[in-house]
C-alpha cells in the first residue's frame, strides 16, 4: 500500500506540472511599444491682457506685464513676470500716485498628466517679487475734525505735492493656475496668487499705499492677484 501511495503522488505531481506548462504556453507574450513621443521644450513669452483692459476702463491706472517661462524638466518650469505700473490711490484724506517697475521670479510645477500630443497645464507656483518705484502725495487733508478736542473748524486741503523716490517692496507669492494650448504653440492662461508683503520702504511722513507688482497694501500685509495671459512657445528642442 505504501508503494502504491508513493506512485500515486509522483503521478499527481507530474500531471500538475504538465498542466502548468501547458497554461504558460497559451499565455500570449506582451508586445513592447517602440514608438517614442517627443514634446517641445523652449521659451514661452506672453502678455497679461488684464492690465491693458484695466487701464482702458480706469483713468487712475496704467500698466503692462510681460510673462515668460522655460521648461527645464518634464513638469518643472522656471517662470518670471516683469512690468510697469502706475496707480493713483484716492483715500478719504489723501490722494497719491505710485509708479515704477517690478519683477517676479520663481518656479511652476505642472500637476496635470497630459494625454498623448497635449501640452496643457494645471500648475502650482512660487514667486519672489521685487519692485522699485516713486510715490507722489498729490494732496491731503489733515484729519482734525474731533469735537472732543474742541476743534470745530474744518481742515484745510493741502495741495502742495510731495514726492519720494527710490522706494522698494519685497514680497512672496503662492500661485495656482491653468494654461491651455488652443492652437499650436499658442497658450491661454489664468492664474490666482496669494501675496505676502515682506518689507516696504515708506517715505518719512507718509505710508506707501500701492506697490507696483504687489497691488494695494493693506494693514494685514497680504493681498491677491489675477492674471489672464496669452503666450507663444518658441520651441528650441524636443525631448
Amino acid at each position: 500500500m505504501f508503494k502504491y501511495f508513493i506512485s500515486f503522488c509522483f503521478i499527481f505531481l507530474a500531471a500538475k506540472s504538465f498542466c502548468q506548462e501547458t497554461q504558460q504556453d497559451k499565455v500570449p507574450e506582451k508586445k513592447t511599444d517602440t514608438i517614442v513621443y517627443k514634446t517641445n521644450y523652449g521659451l514661452r513669452l506672453g502678455i497679461d491682457i488684464s492690465r491693458p483692459i484695466k487701464a482702458a476702463v480706469s483713468s487712475s491706472y496704467t500698466g503692462l506685464e510681460i510673462t515668460g517661462d522655460y521648461r527645464i524638466r518634464k513638469n518643472v518650469y522656471i517662470a518670471t513676470e516683469l512690468g510697469y505700473e502706475e496707480e493713483t490711490s484716492v483715500e478719504d484724506y489723501s490722494n497719491s500716485t505710485s509708479k515704477g517697475n517690478f519683477i517676479r521670479v520663481g518656479l511652476n510645477y505642472n500637476a496635470y498628466k497630459n494625454w498623448l500630443d497635449m501640452n496643457n497645464e494645471v500648475f502650482i507656483g512660487f514667486r519672489y517679487g521685487f519692485s522699485v518705484f516713486d510715490q507722489t502725495l498729490n494732496n491731503y487733508t489733515p484729519n482734525v475734525s474731533d469735537a472732543e478736542s474742541g476743534n470745530y473748524f474744518p481742515a484745510t486741503l493741502k495741495t502742495t505735492s510731495k514726492a519720494a523716490t527710490s522706494l522698494n517692496a519685497h514680497w512672496s507669492e503662492l500661485m495656482i493656475g491653468i494654461k491651455a494650448e488652443t492652437f499650436k504653440n499658442i497658450f491661454i492662461g489664468f492664474s490666482v496668487s496669494y501675496k505676502i508683503l515682506m518689507s516696504a520702504k515708506n517715505p518719512e511722513d507718509f505710508q506707501v499705499l500701492f506697490a507696483p507688482g504687489f497691488n494695494r497694501i493693506f494693514e494685514s500685509k497680504t493681498g491677491f492677484g489675477l492674471n489672464y495671459t496669452i503666450s507663444y512657445l518658441i520651441p528650441f528642442s524636443k525631448k
